[in-house]
């Protein structure tokens, strides 16, 4: 090991070693328009020759290639046909259904070994944060058929987004229970919030997908007890899919009566999230349902309008009771080694390098995660620790309460930097980290969901079951085909069809084997 390697982690075991002389580690690439843009602020940088790829290369002796780079469906398209054709890169990132099929059609390498062998100790901490449920998913027939990315499920809590000027300026408090929700929702779209004198504002975003983490229905729905995606514990202890549930009838009716009423986009059901976006920052709406980050898409309505006064609120439900706050099982992409590759150890290497640069004992966050552009996304795997947030809120935070900086690590110091140029500066970069971070921002409110248990996760992490990688797609396009077609105006009695239709193409066996595994993990 060099000297200039020592520079970049202290970690002595095999690891962190470095091929010499260097290999080649080929990937397929899911590009986006955030992607392209982040590489244009960046200069000298592209998607093959980046700090993270110069990294790899000067301390492991990996070279990073990608076969093929594509957007949206179409990058769907060609994974597909890769899948399927068995042209598979070096490192394929799957989801569950594909990580079985490959497994079964003996196309890629059982990582058990590896994993075992070459995770530094910081990776086997970090990616154990989200406990065994992401290793459980990853493992066909016992063994370790990828490395999970393990995501956040805490992250998944959402929250009110509320442009609190209009709320006063119609005398409004903000929302305890759904009642003052849909009273709010009925005022910003009938009562001319932004006083243009022209009725072009609306009460509740939503986005085609329904569930997305920002402008979806997820955080919605929950103060109706309604939990369309998650499998939940009835009171005789087995496990049911919440979207089948008689509470999403409920919720559905409350839906279709805002849509009929003006409160929801006639067009929701064909506008992305670009779309509805753009809608939000152009002083469209202002209530949106969203996780902690949906403070940087209300931010680029602030940079429009820079009287908006946006703010987080916990959500709320129907009743006096406090709102379960649904966490999904978040961990759904692994990353899978190609049978017959020489070095299955090389992604275990990444993965460990890219965690050591960003929170190890030699970490460079403001180098290789957030600049504060995220540069991290320039890395082919981006893992990190599932609790990172939260835990920089906490340093924050005690370094608000005590006066002591000294508590905050590099992230949490990076995020200060940023909330303390907005305040002295008024800086637009550290508004929307204010919104999130600050004193009564999103995490404040996710303190008070743990502290006052709230949080209701999902009750089934394991691997895909088989009718799961059979059905589960076209069940997934059932559910949401039927309840956009409810919102719209079809008779809510569609749902009682619905609900007969997925146990009987496959829904009934699907809570049978999940219950096989819920009974097994509890043994």
């Amino acid at each position: 090991m060099t000297k200039n390697d020592e520079r970049h982690h202290s970690y002595r075991g095999p690891g962190l070693s470095k091929y010499n002389p260097p290999i080649v580690l080929t990937f397929v690439q899911e590009n986006s328009d955030e992607l392209e843009d982040l590489i244009n602020v960046l200069p000298g940088e592209t998607l093959e020759n980046n700090r993270w790829s110069q990294l790899y290369e000067q301390v492991l002796g990996i070279q990073i290639k990608y076969d093929w780079a594509a957007k949206g469906n179409l990058y769907y398209q060609k994974l597909g046909v890769a899948l399927a054709s068995g042209n598979l890169p070096d490192i394929v990132r799957v989801n569950g259904e594909q990580l079985r099929q490959l497994s079964n059609a003996g196309m890629i390498q059982d990582l058990t070994q590896v994993y075992e062998d070459y995770a530094a100790p910081l990776t086997k901490e970090i990616l154990g944060q989200e406990g065994t449920g992401p290793f459980e998913a990853a493992t066909v027939d016992g063994k370790l058929m990828g490395i999970p990315e393990t995501d956040s499920s805490i992250e998944e809590a959402e929250f009110i987004w509320i442009r609190t000027d209009w709320l006063e300026r119609l005398g409004l408090q903000p929302p305890k229970t759904m009642q003052d929700v849909l009273v709010i929702s009925k005022a910003f779209t009938d009562q001319d919030p932004d006083q243009n004198k022209k009725k072009d504002t609306m009460g509740l975003p939503i986005t085609q997908n329904l569930w997305d983490p920002v402008m979806g229905l997820t955080g919605f729905m929950a103060g109706y007890e309604a939990y369309p995606n998650l499998w939940i514990q009835e009171d005789s202890g087995k496990l049911v899919y919440g979207a089948v549930q008689p509470s999403v009838k409920k919720a559905l009716k409350v839906l279709q009566d805002m849509y009929r009423t003006g409160q929801i986009d006639k067009e929701f059901m064909y506008n992305d999230g670009v779309k509805v976006k753009e809608q939000l920052t152009n002083g469209k709406y202002g209530m949106m349902y969203g996780q902690q980050w949906g403070s940087f898409w209300v931010e680029a309505n602030y940079s429009q309008d820079r009287s908006a006064r946006w703010k987080a609120f916990p959500i709320v439900s129907n009743t006096e009771k406090a709102a379960k706050v649904p966490l999904r099982f978040a961990t759904h992409q692994f990353l899978a080694v190609k049978k017959g590759y020489a070095h299955p150890e090389a992604i275990v290497k990444l993965l460990n390098l890219h965690l050591e640069k960003n929170w190890g004992a030699t970490a460079e966050y403001e180098t290789y995660y957030s600049t504060p552009y995220p540069v991290w996304k320039l890395s082919p795997v981006t893992p990190y620790p599932a609790l990172k947030n939260l835990d920089a809120y906490y340093q924050i935070e005690e370094a608000r309460r005590t006066g002591n900086s000294a508590v905050l690590k590099d992230e949490a110091r990076a995020i200060q930097k940023y909330m303390d140029g907005f305040v002295t500066r008024n800086d637009l970069i550290g508004w929307g980290w204010e919104k999130t971070y600050g004193p009564t921002g999103a995490f404040a409110i996710l303190d008070h969901y743990r502290k006052n248990n709230q949080l209701l996760y999902d009750s089934f992490a394991g691997a895909s079951t088989d009718t799961m990688i059979d059905m589960e797609p076209i069940l997934d396009t059932l559910k949401n085909d039927t309840f956009i077609n409810i919102i719209i105006g079809r008779p809510l009695e569609d749902f009682d069809s619905f609900v007969k239709e997925w146990y009987r193409l496959g829904g009934a066996k699907m809570t049978e084997e999940v219950n096989e595994w819920y009974r097994n993990k509890k043994e």
